[in-house]
């Protein structure tokens, strides 16, 4: 069995993760697995990890900050893109189609559906979980609000955020290592991590600075990429530990004292899955807000950029409690990918 996935993003971030997770579980079960990515993406995460694949067309409406005007622009490209889909589909002997995030997941879905193969769909933003129902199974992850529902509508699941099987299998041994390469880490101090996922947001550079200049305590490590150049102006480097982008984040969540990381996507669970309590700052992504506190209860502390300082200080206040809602958590997400996977196959029986 075969199955193609049709991925939104860059490859490198947490979209492309999450369909490496699942591919990776579905590989598990003997199924073979192949990729289609926008043909402007990168795709650094899918090569580091031996896959090539499909160059077609995702577009993209700006998930949860889509506006009517990036959407109308999406589904403008969206008739080309659904063929170039099909076309894939076709070429890769697909047996089934999963679809990831946004444009993945509705590109995924049209595909398959004019191929006439099977599709899943794997959905967070409010286009998606519009669209993609109408043909296909999808399941749910916790950034979109129905995840709160009790009873959702019709070809609609609810799953925790698929992880690798060593998201948490690092070694602090490791990171430790890594740090002390940079000369203001300091083996004495706790150490927090700063991270937006692999693209850094200008909210989560002030938050780190704001810290910086409220104390001195802790080591404070920056991962990641800046969206703009111009950000990396706004680090200062000689009280900021900054990576840039790593491929040693699980060694790192297993060292660090506690993560700051913005409200969505996959890095909560990796860091859970380390029994790390979190920190989340509110509005620094396209300004919106996901509660991810509502859904991790008792794991996170919520913060805005502004209050950054004292939510830290709350975390080390509460840290025992927040560890062990983050243990809880954690055993949830370590079994999501392989609950994922297994629905889908026995859907397809």
């Amino acid at each position: 069995m075969k199955a193609l996935f049709i991925v939104t993003g860059r490859g490198l971030g947490g979209d492309a993760a999450i369909a490496l997770n699942t591919i990776k579980a579905l590989e598990k079960r003997g199924v073979d697995c192949e990729v289609a990515l926008d043909k402007s993406a990168p795709g650094i995460l899918f090569e580091k990890n031996g896959y090539s694949w499909y160059k077609i067309s995702i577009p993209q409406a700006g998930g949860h900050a889509a506006t009517k005007l990036s959407a109308a622009k999406g589904a403008l490209k969206l008739i080309g893109a659904t063929f170039k889909a099909r076309s894939a589909i076709k070429k890769s002997g697909a047996d089934f189609v999963v679809g990831v995030l946004g444009g993945g997941a509705i590109v995924g879905s049209l595909g398959a559906k004019f191929a006439r193969k099977p599709a899943f769909s794997l959905i967070s933003t409010p286009l998606d979980s519009k669209v993609c129902p109408k043909f296909n199974q999808c399941y749910i992850f916790p950034e979109l609000d129905k995840f709160r529902l009790e009873t959702l509508p019709e070809n609609m699941e609810k799953s925790f955020y698929p992880i690798s099987d060593t998201a948490g299998n690092g070694d602090a041994n490791i990171a430790f290592s890594k740090l002390k390469e940079f000369p203001n880490f300091d083996e004495n101090k706790k150490t927090i991590l700063f991270s937006s996922g692999s693209s850094i947001f200008k909210g989560m550079i002030d938050a780190i600075n704001l810290v910086s200049r409220c104390t001195d305590e802790y080591n404070l490590v920056l991962v990641g990429i800046p969206l703009e150049d111009e950000y990396l102006d706004d680090i200062d480097n000689e009280k900021i530990i900054y990576t840039g982008y790593i491929d040693w984040m699980n060694h790192l969540f297993k060292f660090v004292d506690l993560a700051v990381l913005t409200d969505d996507g996959v890095s909560l669970q990796e860091a859970l899955t380390c029994e790390k309590p979190i920190v989340t700052v509110t509005r620094v992504k396209w300004g919106r807000y996901q509660n991810m506190a509502g859904i991790y209860k008792g794991a996170i502390i919520e913060s805005e950029i502004d209050d950054v300082c004292r939510s830290i200080d709350e975390s080390f206040k509460n840290y025992d409690s927040l560890k062990e809602r983050a243990l809880f958590y954690g055993q949830e997400s370590s079994q999501a990918a392989d609950y994922l996977v297994d629905r889908m196959l026995k859907k397809l029986e």
